[in-house]
């Protein structure tokens, strides 16, 4: 099978399409005939191991210490169970499919196997494989942060960092759709599309400082990486929560002690998918997508996600002759 070889950590001239053996699935798994992949800023940081602060080691013992230990990068999949484990239950040949490989990797690729117990769930039928493969990574950090975290509430006004990106504009229509008023911060360029996507307010962070605007907030979700606890404080609610995704390690551990900070990874689970699945089913969010690039293209595909100027997601369209 065709799949991107990543050998080593880097630009993203490290990355290469090769031929790589097709993998057969063991009792428990399925074999995916992939569709869709995508390329998110997760998967650029990790490629060049720009990790936050202070998660320099723990990443590398995690995905290889001298070189990455996965030899196929990619995390978010959609296509087709091609075959079944003799065990397996929950799916069946034929079945059109979407969800993560979590830190096995392997996205980038023709094919690849999963448990059928991991992050995969059957896909709607309305929903394409590229759309599949765009929501997973913004939509279930959205999810994990504002509900399972942050408990948001109808009637609560939230402040997204960051809105026009995979996370936040997943989390734009995540927290409108839970009743809540939403402002947004975005470049100008990028105005328009977070106001379409349910933003009452968006600010243009080139313009105006959402610190010095007055403006209290129930949550600040902050996808960007560039906000701190104390250059918020003036703009949360007493009981305000603040969001950060990409925060150091000693940020993580103060937000052990701190009940109003909120860090850590989001999780991946079916539950998180299958409702992210229903809500773009019923027209409540969709999937951004900036650009598809073939499988031979994931290297420019980084490239332009590494400029940190895309617009929602990058998408990987795998073609089968």
């Amino acid at each position: 099978m065709k799949a991107i070889a990543w050998t080593k950590y880097g630009s993203p001239e490290v990355l290469e399409l090769r031929e790589f053996e097709k993998p057969s699935p063991k009792k428990d798994e399925v074999l995916i005939k992939i569709h869709a992949s995508s390329v998110t800023a997760g998967d650029s940081r990790l490629r060049a191991f720009k990790v936050p602060m202070g998660f320099w080691l723990p990443t590398r013992l995690a995905f290889g210490v001298l070189k990455p230990r996965k030899p196929i990068p990619g995390m978010d999949i959609s296509g087709e169970i091609e075959s079944v484990g003799e065990d397996v239950k929950l799916f069946k040949k034929g079945d059109k499919v979407y969800g993560t490989t979590g830190i096995k990797l392997g996205a980038n690729a023709e094919y690849t196997c999963l448990s059928e117990n991991s992050a995969l769930v059957k896909k709607p039928n309305s929903v394409t494989h590229e759309q599949a493969a765009a929501i997973i990574f913004g939509g279930l950090a959205a999810l994990h942060f504002l509900r399972d975290k942050a408990n948001i509430q109808k009637g609560q006004k939230v402040l997204v960092n960051g809105a026009s990106g995979a996370v936040g504009t997943a989390s734009v229509q995540l927290a409108k759709y839970f009743g809540a008023e939403v402002t947004g911060i975005c470049s100008t360029s990028n105005i328009e599309l977070v106001e379409s996507l349910g933003a009452k307010k968006v600010i243009d962070y080139t313009k105006e400082d959402f610190a010095r605007n007055g403006e209290i907030y129930d949550v600040i979700l902050d996808t960007v990486g560039n906000l701190s606890l104390t250059r918020c404080k003036k703009s949360l609610m007493k009981q305000g929560k603040l969001i950060l995704i990409n925060a150091g390690l000693l940020t993580n551990l103060l937000s052990i002690a701190k009940k109003n900070l909120i860090c850590g990874v989001a999780g991946e689970n079916k539950e998180g998918l299958d409702f992210l699945g229903e809500r773009i089913e019923a027209g409540d969010i969709k999937a951004v997508i900036d650009r598809i690039h073939p499988l031979a293209q994931t290297a420019e595909a980084h490239r332009y996600v590494d400029t940190g100027h895309k617009k929602g997601n990058v998408v990987i369209a795998v073609e089968h002759k």
